[in-house]
């Protein structure tokens, strides 16, 4: 993070699923035998201590939400924070609602 203030990435590697499924059990043929195998790329930052956030990015061609995940430096919250704001007034993603 020395090049970089913020890291830019997915909030989960799927998009939201079945509800009566316990969790996703494969990602592109690869199987995932528990259930977070499917959350990698939101536990994998949470264990680095480094500040994060979701923020909505859209919806699917088929009419899903996805979102992305904003990384900050180490204590830097109030940055994080700052960045997801000023994202969420650009985009005006969590303006839109899906079709029901």
């Amino acid at each position: 993070m020395d090049t970089y203030e913020f890291i830019i990435c997915p909030v989960t590697q799927v998009l939201p699923f079945d509800v009566d499924l316990p969790y996703v059990s494969e990602i592109n043929g690869n199987a995932l035998p528990n259930y977070l195998d499917w959350m990698k790329s939101c536990f994998r930052i949470s264990a680095t201590g480094h500040p994060a956030l979701s923020v909505p990015a859209g919806f699917s061609s088929s009419g899903l939400p996805v979102g992305l995940q904003i990384v900050g430096r180490f204590r830097d919250d109030f940055g994080v924070l700052q960045f997801g704001h000023a994202f969420e007034q650009l985009s005006e993603f969590w303006k839109t609602r899906p079709k029901i």
